[in-house]
């Protein structure tokens, strides 16, 4: 039995507390909750219509869950009570506690007090509103919803979030979403998202998980949960918050700038699996998806409208996507056409026009030929006029056609309308029961199939490593920044492919040392972060008064000069770099380099362990890509020369990852294939270290 199983699933319930104790009596009720309920007030006889106990020692027997709904100090004592009675666990609604801690510590330390009167026994919050769970009518939960109990034997989604208005707001939507469980964490003081999810999704009426996310409880509480999603085949999609969020420090390094938390957090639900989508209204429409049908196959789409407009808007709702309307075989295009004539132009996506409205049988013959393709997915565009200013029913013989032509294929589908608020409630949840998705909006369809096409590609590979946390909470101490020839030397030590290089300290000292590298070389001001930025840099100088001068002009920028010599026949500029994250730990970051890095911004964001596979993947989603494969006649760039850059840059960051706070490579200058001196070379390095003498460890 999971520790929450009497808490999230109860027989008997005990609350406490005044006003807000009787809604939770009431909306139980209401819900036709078969179990006890027993209201615990100090003074009172009576609560909603129910005998009430003065304390829960007094209670008729041990409950399975309790809504702990008085002041932040008698809820600790409240729940020292319940534990010692043997209580299936508590939702603990009041504030003042880990959250108002900025203010003084004295919330802080009640919620210690709270976590330590529990003891074994579960609490979910503090400052949250609660459980609903609409699979047997159990509500600890003391506002308004909108929800309604699932029927005998149905099935819905999970849903946990940190947000109780949000949780609250899901109850209210029209869009036919069958909902069976409904949590909020809260501070997360004992049991946080990961666990709750976890107890969730072992119940056979769930058949997938939704998480409204600002906090990561646990990454191994994650991974946990990843994991036996991928057992029970029940998908999860999350919304995180804080995609606004940058490094919350200044940084020198471009690595750091573009790998923010919220870059981390999305590499982390990547990994794992997890599909994140950006709004609530996608979030909704995911989970329809994935109620119905879990996982798609693949990013293989097709469309049918009967106008030209809904079509186009089709089309270009899945530019820059994953997903894809690929072009009809010859066969296929001859068995659609067949059903339309000869003065329709067949494509995908299909315009099938208007001639056959309200026809069944003829759109029946063509919706079955086109969804024939073996598409991964289908959509029907089919929006519905307002039933107080017109009727609907014109719209059901295409609906009917639509499901007919599923049906006959083995296929799955959705009936999508152009703008949300385009079909009734009572529409959505018939085609939920038929099996037929109803997807409102187009870019939110949209986000629902990526979302489970984007599951079902990852579940095909396997379950990434566990991600190395090791060094993520430790305090950073005194940071020190190394200048690109003290950088340069550790990471020639370790093996890496770094060009010839020597400091200067003055002009003469720079024509020498390019003199024995040979010309052309590279000319540096050290100690300046983004050299290009400062004009610390000159390139391509070919004999030793050009380095004269240009030493000249460099010494005034530094602390130092530094000669190197040249990389030939680059194709590409790449960037690779870490930042310790304080959650994930070193995170990984590679895209396109050069001075246009932060402008153009095409990187990738990966956490370690990093195989060689995740790498190889990673590259190939740039948008820079392309070039490095040759584009448009351009040279063949040596490709796996740059991953096996990669591969060994990160393999250093993991040996030294107790030290390394910032690490920036950009450029790594990739060569062509075949070129002399071919490769990918470490063109410029920023290594920060940590001084951590004395420092303590923050977990």
């Amino acid at each position: 039995m999971n520790k929450l199983d009497r808490l999230l699933r109860p027989r008997s319930l005990a609350v406490f507390g005044g006003r807000l104790a009787r809604n939770v009596i009431q909306y139980t009720s209401e819900m036709g909750f078969a179990g006890e309920i027993w209201p615990v007030h100090p003074t009172k006889d009576e609560v909603a219509g129910r005998k009430a106990y003065r304390s829960a020692a007094d209670l008729p027997g041990v409950p399975d869950a309790a809504w702990v709904g008085v002041n932040r100090h008698l809820t600790i004592e409240v729940v020292r009570e319940l534990a010692e009675r043997g209580a299936g666990g508590a939702v603990c609604y009041a504030a003042g506690f880990r959250e108002t801690a900025f203010h003084d510590n004295v919330g802080e330390q009640l919620q210690a007090e709270l976590v330590a009167a529990a003891g074994a026994m579960p609490i979910i919050g503090p400052n949250c509103n609660g459980i609903v769970n609409y699979a047997d009518g159990a509500l600890l939960w003391a506002d308004s919803h909108g929800g309604i109990r699932l029927a005998e034997g149905g099935r819905g989604v999970a849903v946990v979030t940190q947000s109780g208005s949000i949780a609250a707001n899901l109850t209210h939507q029209r869009r036919g979403l069958p909902l069976a469980f409904l949590v909020t964490a809260g501070n997360q003081a004992q049991t946080g998202v990961s666990e709750i999810a976890l107890g969730l999704i072992e119940d056979d009426r769930v058949t997938a998980i939704g998480l409204h996310i600002e906090g990561f409880d646990s990454i191994a509480g994650f991974e946990g949960l990843a994991a036996r999603a991928r057992q029970l085949k029940k998908p999860i999609v999350a919304m995180k918050a804080g995609r606004s969020e940058q490094s919350q420090e200044a940084t020198v390094s471009h690595t750091a700038s573009l790998a923010g938390s919220d870059a981390a957090s999305g590499a982390f639900l990547q990994r794992l699996g997890i599909a994140r989508v950006e709004s609530l209204s996608s979030f909704i429409e995911t989970l329809k998806l994935l109620h119905i049908f879990g996982p798609l196959p693949g990013y293989r789409i097709s469309s049918m409208s009967c106008s030209g407009g809904e079509a186009s808007l089709m089309g270009d709702a899945a530019v820059g996507r994953p997903l894809y309307f690929p072009q009809l075989t010859h066969e296929h295009r001859a068995r659609v056409q067949a059903t339309l004539g000869p003065f329709v132009a067949v494509a995908n996506p299909l315009d099938y026009q208007n001639f056959v409205w309200g026809n069944e049988p003829a759109m029946t013959e063509i919706f079955t030929a086109m969804v024939s393709g073996g598409f991964d997915f289908n959509m029907l565009v089919l929006d519905y006029p307002r039933s107080d200013r017109s009727t609907n029913t014109n719209r059901f013989p295409n609906a009917r056609a639509f499901e007919a032509a599923l049906k006959a294929n083995n296929a799955k589908g959705a009936i999508v309308t152009s703008l949300p608020e385009n079909m009734p409630e009572e529409y959505a949840i018939d085609l939920m029961e038929r099996a037929v998705v109803p997807l409102l909006g187009i870019p939110e369809a949209m986000d629902a199939i990526q979302a489970a096409s984007t599951i079902g590609a990852a579940w095909r590979e396997p379950l990434a490593r566990p991600v190395d946390i090791a060094a993520s909470c430790r305090s950073r101490g005194e940071r020190i920044t190394l200048d690109e020839a003290g950088a340069k030397a550790k990471l020639i030590e370790a093996g890496l492919a770094v060009p010839e290089g020597k400091r200067a300290g003055n002009a003469a000292d720079a024509v020498a040392a390019a003199q024995a590298l040979g010309f052309p070389v590279a000319l540096k001001a050290l100690g300046v972060a983004h050299k290009s930025e400062a004009g610390a840099v000159r390139l391509n100088l070919k004999d030793a008064e050009a380095v004269g001068n240009a030493a000249k002009d460099l010494s005034r920028l530094g602390s130092g000069l530094y000669v190197e010599r040249m990389v030939r026949e680059g194709v590409a500029e790449l960037i690779i770099g870490f930042t310790r994250d304080p959650v994930f730990g070193a995170v990984m970051t590679l895209g396109a380099g050069g001075v246009m890095v932060e402008l153009l911004r095409d990187s990738v964001t990966l956490l370690l362990p990093a195989t060689r596979e995740d790498i190889n993947a990673a590259l190939r989603g740039l948008k820079l890509y392309p070039l490095l494969k040759g584009y448009r006649g351009r040279p063949m760039a040596d490709v796996e020369a740059a991953i096996d850059a990669m591969v060994g840059i990160a393999e250093f960051v993991r040996k030294h990852a107790d030290e390394i706070e910032e690490l920036d490579v950009n450029p790594l200058i990739v060569c062509a294939e075949g070129a002399q001196g071919k490769g990918a070379w470490i063109a410029d390095a920023l290594l920060v270290l940590g001084n951590n003498k004395g420092a303590s460890s923050n977990g």
